[in-house]
């Protein structure tokens, strides 16, 4: 899974706050996120659990997704995530 454009979701805990990032090396950037590596918004509000995530061939491609999904109401978020993770379980173990 290692360098492969990547969207992703994390959350604080289910229906908590939300973040949404794009990345080359998905299992490295949650990792980061999870460690408190990068400051700013996921350290600050501890959103370090793995929820969602696609996968794209092109980096510009999951770009656009990051800024679609950044447009979207949080209810539709939540609905995407609840759609493929109804329990809002912790991906991070099937990634790495």
């Amino acid at each position: 899974m290692n360098r492969q454009p990547a969207v992703y979701l994390l959350a604080s805990k289910r229906n908590g706050t939300l973040y949404i990032g794009v990345t080359s090396n998905l299992p490295a950037r949650v990792w980061q996120h999870r460690n408190d590596q990068i400051d700013g918004f996921t350290k600050k509000y501890r959103v370090h659990r793995l929820v969602y995530f696609e996968l794209h061939e092109e980096m510009t491609a999951a770009i656009r997704r990051e800024k679609q999904l950044k447009k979207w109401r949080r209810a539709w978020k939540i609905e995407l995530i609840e759609k493929s993770n109804p329990e809002w379980r912790d991906l991070y173990e099937e990634i790495v």
